[in-house]
């Protein structure tokens, strides 16, 4: 069968690439488990314990218990894990809490949004009237002063903080006052950084002012594909009408198997999360240290770089592109990006990259594997040396990185 034989092969050479994409992770064999379960074959539309369908006794269960960790882990006042993508999550908020016509804050896809907050995504699906943030490229965030003084003037309904590239905390207290006094709600997009906030080593949304937050599932929180939705402090019409936005409005079943996925992940993270965060911070300055001392131009370098698990590199002269192309011979994953002094019609070739380091930290890499990636990185696109060639070293140090630390697979004999 050529579709196994294709999914084989995708996970034979992924076993030998140093994956990079800030985007992606690699999952326990445990929450593997859920995923390819008979809760793939089930619906269960509708509450636990309240379905429109009966045979749900089992499912109900793991969806509550799943609920219990989430709650555990960010303390919201509700949680709803079947919202089947991050951005199946947004566009459950817009068409929960605004109406067409109304203003939106959110950021630039220049300045790393991401696009389902943009005008072309969901946002402009909803029909909003999109506005972004006032951003500083040197300091790589939001112009905290510049945004409230736009959100005094525009009264927007909603604020959407959170990001793609997404290098430091968003100022959602600075902004939190300015938003009150419009009566504007404040969102965060979590999707990035989820893990990072599990493991209380990023920033605190909740906290800070927020009073959503949306997410994927399978970034630096190493879960299923999938979305999930918090909330604290929401009125209570709002809140169910945001419930309404998801069911019936933008989920009928809720893809169980991925929910219960999401549940495991919730449990590894209260277990091992903490560890985790942690070492994926490192390794990020790690990486981004050592990428400056081969020569690169890591952005932000007066900032330390990077508080979260990303890296941003600037080639300069629109080779972002290229660079990926080349380092992907390498088996060097990576993705080119747009920086915020891009042209958006760069998009396609840009003079940025983003790294991530939560995949190769969850496969057991730490500090001085950051700074042989830098040498790798040196080695393909300044030195220019054969990536057949360097493909080879890749292909032989990843064989002592095969398993899945920080999760219950390494509570299990072997």
């Amino acid at each position: 069968m050529k579709i196994l034989e294709y999914v084989e092969a995708h996970e034979k050479w992924r076993g030998e690439c140093i994956n990079l994409i800030a985007s992606e992770n690699m999952s326990s064999k445990t929450m593997d488990r859920a995923v390819c379960s008979g809760f793939m074959h089930k619906y269960a539309e509708g509450w636990p314990e309240n379905r429109y369908y009966q045979g749900c006794f089992y499912v109900d269960k793991a969806e509550l218990e799943g609920n219990s960790y989430f709650y555990q882990l960010f303390e919201p006042e509700y949680v709803d894990l079947r919202p089947i993508s991050g951005a199946t999550a947004n566009i459950a908020m817009f068409f929960g809490l605004t109406r067409p016509g109304d203003t939106l804050i959110s950021l630039h896809t220049s300045n790393g949004g991401h696009i389902s907050h943009a005008q072309f995504g969901a946002a402009g699906l909803r029909g909003l009237n999109v506005m972004t943030f006032p951003y500083d490229g040197e300091e790589m965030n939001i112009d905290v002063d510049k945004t409230c003084e736009m959100v005094r003037k525009e009264s927007p309904r909603l604020i959407v903080f959170g990001a793609s590239l997404f290098l430091f905390p968003h100022p959602v207290a600075q902004v939190k006052d300015a938003a009150e006094e419009v009566g504007a709600v404040i969102a965060y997009d979590a999707a990035h950084v989820l893990g990072l906030i599990a493991g209380k080593r990023f920033q605190d949304p909740f906290g800070e002012g927020a009073k959503i937050v949306t997410s994927s599932t399978h970034k630096t929180f190493p879960g299923p594909q999938g979305g999930v939705i918090m909330i604290r402090g929401l009125a209570q019409e709002q809140a169910a009408n945001f419930q309404w936005a998801t069911f019936p409005g933008v989920v009928s079943n809720h893809h169980l198997h991925h929910m219960a996925a999401k549940g495991i992940t919730a449990a590894e993270m209260l277990k091992y999360g903490e560890q985790y965060a942690e070492q994926i911070l490192r390794n990020a300055k790690a990486l981004a240290e050592a990428l400056h001392e081969e020569g690169f131009t890591v952005v932000a370098e007066h900032k330390g770089f990077t508080e979260s698990h990303q890296v941003a590199l600037d080639f300069k002269e629109f080779i972002g592109k290229w660079a990926a192309q080349t380092l992907e011979k390498a088996n060097i994953i990576t993705n080119k990006n747009l920086l915020p002094w891009d042209p958006v019609e760069n998009s396609d070739n840009p003079s940025g990259m983003r790294l991530g380091t939560q995949e190769m930290t969850r496969m057991g890499m730490k500090e001085s594997e950051m700074n042989y990636i830098a040498e790798l990185f040196r080695k393909v696109i300044l030195d220019k040396e054969d990536p057949e060639s360097v493909k080879k070293e890749v292909i032989e140090f990843r064989k002592d990185y095969q398993n899945v630390l920080y999760s219950f697979d390494q509570d299990q004999p072997e």
